[in-house]
């Protein structure tokens, strides 16, 4: 198993997105990129903490590449929104790859530089490539939140 980490607004729908990809065996949804030991949601929600939400994939690499799972990733958002997502507004929003290794790194950038090229957006894309740091989970209620209210989407 590999995990990779990876921020695009509101975790509900990320995770739900991920969940739906074959090789994917768990996710989770959580805090990283921010200072603050073991942030409550709350706290995030205070943007004094620096932490984004992110989903946290654990995958087989046999069944599902990391390329695919960036596909998925820039399919999932708008990645030329500056901490934000939608109407939901602050850093904990922004756009954000971690990497946890140096394969990924490369990856997540060749990526990033293929998908300026295509034309798809009017404005640059915001998305930061950073490593992964310390994940703290999110509280249950958050944890495949869509998937327990029978949605595959935040709209309602």
């Amino acid at each position: 198993m590999e995990k990779a980490t990876f921020g695009a607004g509101c975790f509900w729908h990320v995770e739900e997105a991920f969940r739906q990809v074959e090789g994917v065996v768990s996710t989770q949804v959580g805090y990283m990129g921010g200072a603050k030991e073991n942030p409550t949601y709350e706290d995030v929600c205070s943007h004094t903490t620096g932490h984004a939400e992110v989903v946290e994939v654990s995958y087989d690499p046999g069944r599902v590449s990391y390329d695919k799972l960036l596909r998925v990733f820039w399919d999932c958002h708008d990645p030329t929104q500056l901490n934000r997502q939608g109407p939901d507004i602050g850093s904990n929003y922004r756009s954000a790859i971690f990497f946890h290794t140096p394969e990924q790194e490369a990856s997540a950038g060749i990526s990033r530089q293929q998908e300026e090229i295509t034309g798809r957006y009017r404005r640059p894309i915001v998305t930061e490539i950073t490593p992964a740091s310390s994940f703290w989970r999110a509280e249950e209620y958050h944890q495949q939140y869509l998937a327990k209210r029978g949605r595959n989407s935040c709209r309602w």
